[in-house]
């Protein structure tokens, strides 16, 4: 299956334009297909017993072509089945990077852009409903100051994204704001914030944020902070959690924002299941089973805690978090590029580095994760602890050039769909992963703020 390109990411932005006015009812099932191939089995074996052996071979022919063609049916079938439960259910994503990208090089996403990995015509084109705008934080600004500003500004412009395009996007507080929106044929932008570095050691600054949309907080990112140490950072000078942190996560079940896991360490998560009443959210991590040693990703372990809880594992789709081959390439690459700085007395910034990466990379090409090596994630986090547990959390415009073929943007969720039902996923299960297991989180947290 080739990856959505723009002449058919256009055919699906007709096919998908219903969505987003008066909704269509889903009629077609992969029941109906099985029901018209087995109609046709059952013509065959009426055939008269007493026809010539031509009659027979010509019969023959004729039923492996017919075979042929309804297999062909069922194949063109399930990709047109996997467009239409796009349509049908909310989709959230748990980690799309548009602030920071824009906040580096800004584009009108309510049209269509050149770069990143997100607009409105792809999203619509992927049928993306609610896609949690990350309010990604650097890990730098915890010891140079600027954090909360920055998160400001950049909920500032998702705000301004919504009031410049009403008629394609909503600000999304809730989960009834969600479905509200989804009613209405609007792409809702709920706001999670990647680093919990903006709180700067305030509670007041919980309240604050919460008041101005954010929904949840990955307590760290790629450094230890105030909060949480961080599966990146080789220091661990918190054990875990600070005892900020551990205040911290109590306050945010209190009132109402969801607890994300992804990026801390592992002591920092057995910290969080100890606390939380609420179930949590790992926005952007996947399984490390695939990919030993990587703390980034969850253990089997971690996986089976967090679903006792109730919480939700969220697909990252960057290859490095799907494949030990692109990690191994990772490392590979970081070695030469270091190796060439010092050999030819270089800063790794300069000109003459950049040249080398291209050149780098021509000479060994990247080795993108592929759809299938994404769906065994999916396949192994449901053998390991059900189908409640797992969601979308792409990462879309935070991993660079490092996507999946077959998941390049926004508008290739449809080729997951297909992928699922092609591993034998049913609709149910599939809603599920869409969306249903984190709305479920979602207002798990609100149910329990409302009582605290």
């Amino acid at each position: 299956m080739k990856h959505i390109s723009a002449d058919t990411s256009s055919h699906i932005i007709s096919q998908t334009a219903n969505k987003y006015n008066n909704k269509t009812q889903f009629k077609r099932s992969a029941l109906m297909v099985a029901v018209v191939l087995s109609l046709g089995v059952a013509v065959s074996a009426c055939q008269d017993p007493n026809a010539s052996v031509q009659n027979a071979k010509d019969s023959t022919v004729k039923s492996t072509e017919t075979a042929k063609k309804s297999v062909g049916v069922a194949v063109v079938d399930q990709a047109q089945l996997a467009i239409e439960i796009s349509k049908k259910y909310i989709i959230t994503d748990g980690h799309i990077d548009v602030p920071y990208r824009l906040e580096s090089e800004f584009e009108n996403v309510a049209e269509h852009t050149a770069h990143g990995d997100f607009d409105f015509p792809r999203a619509v084109a992927g049928g993306l409903d609610a896609p949690f705008m990350s309010i990604y934080i650097p890990a730098s600004l915890e010891k140079t100051g600027g954090s909360k500003a920055l998160a400001d500004k950049l909920i500032s412009m998702v705000e301004n994204i919504v009031k410049e395009a009403p008629d394609k996007f909503a600000l999304a507080h809730s989960t009834a704001d969600v479905e509200k929106n989804f009613a209405k044929g609007i792409i809702s932008l709920p706001m999670g914030m990647e680093n919990g570095s903006p709180i700067e050691g305030d509670l007041a600054n919980l309240k604050h944020f919460y008041d101005r949309g954010i929904r949840y907080i990955t307590l760290t990112h790629s450094k230890a902070n105030h909060i949480s140490d961080s599966s990146y950072d080789e220091a661990r000078p918190a054990g875990g959690l600070t005892d900020f942190g551990k205040t911290l996560v109590t306050e945010m079940n209190n009132i109402g924002v969801m607890v994300d896991v992804s990026h801390i360490s592992d002591d920092a998560f057995n910290d969080v299941m100890a606390i939380s009443k609420t179930p949590v959210i790992a926005s952007h991590s996947s399984a490390r089973h695939f990919t030993p040693g990587f703390e980034r990703n969850m253990s089997d372990d971690m996986i089976k805690t967090l679903a006792k809880n109730g919480g939700v594992i969220q697909i990252n789709f960057g290859s490095s978090f799907i494949t030990q081959k692109a990690i191994e390439y990772g490392k590979l690459r970081k070695a030469a590029i270091k190796s060439f700085s010092a050999e030819n007395n270089v800063e790794e910034k300069s000109d003459e580095v950049e040249a080398f990466k291209v050149a780098y990379k021509t000479k060994y090409p990247y080795p993108f994760a592929s759809l299938s090596d994404v769906l065994d994630h999916y396949d192994h986090i449901v053998k390991l602890v059900g189908i409640d547990y797992v969601g979308i959390g792409s990462d879309y415009d935070g991993v660079g050039d490092s996507l999946p073929n077959n998941l390049k943007d926004v508008s290739s969720y449809p080729n997951l769909i297909e992928g699922l039902l092609k591993r034998g996923y049913s609709e149910q299960d599939i809603a599920k992963i869409l969306s249903g297991n984190v709305m479920r989180v979602w207002k798990a947290v609100e149910v329990y703020a409302e009582q605290h």
